[in-house]
């Protein structure tokens, strides 16, 4: 639909011209489409701002036409003074009721205006899904992964209550992982599974809800510590229409997809994060979001609910700053070296994903019983 059509169309259906046919469909595109739904807010608010700037033009020419008059009857003088005290209490008092119903007009109109804003405007709590795997899912991996709940080959205790999973990786080859504090949510520790189906034991060791960032530690005589990590953290913006690829576990296998940067802030003008024209399923939280030098900009997170293919990234300054922030109160976090030299920066996609792919890992929360 053309814009003007479109605006035109919203027009008609704010003032009940539009037809009742064309007014279910309409009502149904708006539901469906949270854009089309933000025009509507949007023109109905800017037409409720028009309507009380043209009363407050009317009220101006009012009270210059008053002003006109009483200086023609000699009741004020030039400079706009009252000539007599007592003229002044007897407006006053003529008028107070008035301009009493005036001031709660006034009051009612601004917190309906609140109230309609808060009401039609879309929370992003409601517009956003996270991209954790659901509790369900995970159980049916387990067996699959050979992390079965209370069996000996597992390295979980026996009192282990699964919370949820998704995706995390390597921001430290010394076994440091980063992954999405709603990942995490409501668990208190943690088990990782790299490419190769291999379980380690992992200890939260911080998060941060503001940022939906959380950080492992993997505490496992099983893993061996890697030398370096093959790609970088980028601390600075990249362009639009940049591609970006991912890894991560919406299934029981690593998974990698692939897509653009579309705008570089997130919902709602979120500065904290990218949008990214991409595929996300549940268990990609906390997937890494790379450039094609093999650059990490972002931690993926979420997905927009009623958009196809828009996901959004938290972007990598913010695991910088969460980690600077904490360092002096944190002593853990000072081991955590973080590097901006990436090694697989000019390769071929299929060569930097299997340089990478066993830092990413599928985390699998918990809590005790």
């Amino acid at each position: 639909m053309e814009d003007n059509l479109l605006l035109q169309a919203i027009e008609r259906y704010l003032d009940g011209t539009m037809l009742s046919a064309e007014k279910a469909y309409f009502e149904e595109l708006r539901k469906n489409t949270p854009e089309i739904d933000q025009m509507v807010v949007e023109h109905s608010m800017f037409l409720h701002q028009m309507d009380l700037y043209s009363a407050q033009r009317n009220m101006k020419h009012t009270l210059h036409e008053v002003h006109t008059k009483l200086l023609e009857r000699g009741d004020i003088n030039e400079g706009g003074e009252l000539n007599t005290r007592g003229r002044v209490i007897q407006l006053y008092n003529k008028y107070k009721r008035v301009t009493a119903i005036a001031a709660s007009v006034g009051g009612i109109i601004a917190l309906v205006i609140s109230g309609l804003t808060v009401y039609f405007t879309p929370a992003n709590n409601n517009q956003l899904q996270e991209l954790k795997r659901e509790v369900e899912v995970v159980k049916r991996n387990q067996q699959y992964q050979g992390a079965k709940l209370n069996e000996v080959d597992s390295k979980l205790p026996k009192d282990a209550v699964l919370t949820g999973g998704g995706s995390g990786f390597l921001i430290d080859a010394k076994g440091y992982i980063i992954t999405n504090a709603h990942v995490l949510k409501g668990s208190s520790f943690a088990n990782v599974i790299n490419n190769n189906h291999d379980e380690f034991s992992a200890k939260i060791i911080y998060r941060d809800e503001a940022r939906d960032l959380a950080i492992l530690k993997i505490e496992d005589e099983d893993y061996k510590p890697l030398k370096t990590l093959p790609y970088g953290f980028r601390k600075t913006d990249i362009d639009l229409g940049e591609e970006v690829f991912t890894l991560g576990y919406p299934r029981n296998d690593i998974t990698y997809n692939k897509g653009d940067l579309s705008a570089k802030t997130g919902y709602n003008g979120d500065s904290t994060r990218w949008q990214l024209e991409m595929n996300a399923n549940p268990g990609n939280s906390g997937g890494p979001v790379l450039d094609k030098n093999g650059e990490v900009i972002g931690v993926l997170s979420t997905r927009e609910k009623h958009a196809e293919g828009v996901a959004f990234a938290i972007k990598s300054k913010n695991i910088f700053k969460m980690i600077n922030e904490v360092k002096d109160t944190d002593t853990s976090l000072e081991k955590i070296k973080m590097t901006s030299h990436s090694s697989i920066k000019g390769m071929e996609r299929a060569i930097q994903i299997k340089e990478m792919e066993n830092c990413v890992f599928l985390v699998q929360a918990f809590n005790k019983k």
